[in-house]
């Protein structure tokens, strides 16, 4: 008898042969806290294998999507589409978090917002499609969940932290780094304080209720202080025309 699909699996566009892996790809391993050998498996190894199948799917659409793209364009489009902030968005949009199962310890601290817990959640689902119906199964399902952002790859190479990385490179000032300086609030709505340091610049810093997100605005923060524009540093050209399908019409036989 078929089942009625989930919500969720019909936001994913998946229907559950093996509706045990979608519940593994769910739970977040605090779910297991006070439970012993009994606890239930969670989506660490799923997360394992998702975050291979995510990037294989992706690079492949980008080696086709962009041909003309240089290895440096496409790592830079590869390492946005697949990056936490990505997938974390894209949890979101699937509004991940109200299914996660987790811990008493993540719940009080806000967890199901959480954008490694949510990143982790979005990996693993890719993988349990992927052992539930293969490849292409997985592959639909990432195209659906990562919607517009597939064909707006010049936007999603230039976030934050890979325009600053890029440009010190340029600069010959090694890497950035990034640490936490502050935080307040309760552990259940913490508020991070992040800075980045780049060689012999002064230390810029940004506040946001992750440390990830925190990152990015000081780096963006750094960046705007520098008036560092993406575009001209990395300029990303343009997906090529594709050409129209036409078809071949045969002469009519006499």
């Amino acid at each position: 008898m078929t089942r009625e699909p989930t919500p969720l699996e019909t936001a994913l566009g998946h229907v559950f042969a093996r509706p045990a892996l979608l519940r593994e790809a769910l739970t977040h391993a605090s779910a297991s806290e006070g439970r012993g050998t009994r606890a239930a498996p969670d989506n660490e190894r799923l997360e394992f294998l998702g975050d291979r199948v995510l990037g294989l799917v992706v690079a492949d659409h980008l080696l086709k999507r962009w041909p003309d793209d240089s290895e440096r364009e496409l790592a830079l489009r590869f390492n946005a589409m697949v990056s936490r902030t990505q997938c974390a968005r894209v949890a979101r949009r699937l509004d991940l978090g109200r299914h996660l199962v987790i811990g008493r310890s993540e719940e009080t601290t806000g967890g199901r917002d959480k954008d490694n817990l949510l990143a982790d959640a979005v990996e693993a689902l890719i993988a349990a499609v992927f052992a539930d119906a293969g490849l292409e199964a997985a592959r639909a399902v990432v195209h659906k969940a990562w919607g517009a952002d597939f064909e707006e790859g010049a936007t999603l190479a230039r976030d934050a932290k890979s325009t600053l990385q890029h440009w010190v490179a340029v600069k010959g000032l090694g890497l950035p780094h990034y640490r936490e300086i502050g935080r307040e609030g309760p552990d259940h709505a913490p508020v991070f304080t992040m800075a980045v340091d780049v060689a012999d610049h002064p230390r810029i810093s940004a506040r946001a209720s992750s440390k990830q997100e925190g990152e990015r605005l000081a780096a963006q923060a750094f960046l705007d202080a520098h008036a560092v524009d993406a575009d001209t540093i990395f300029p990303v050209s343009p997906p090529r025309p594709r050409p129209p399908t036409t078809r071949r019409v045969g002469r009519r036989k006499k």
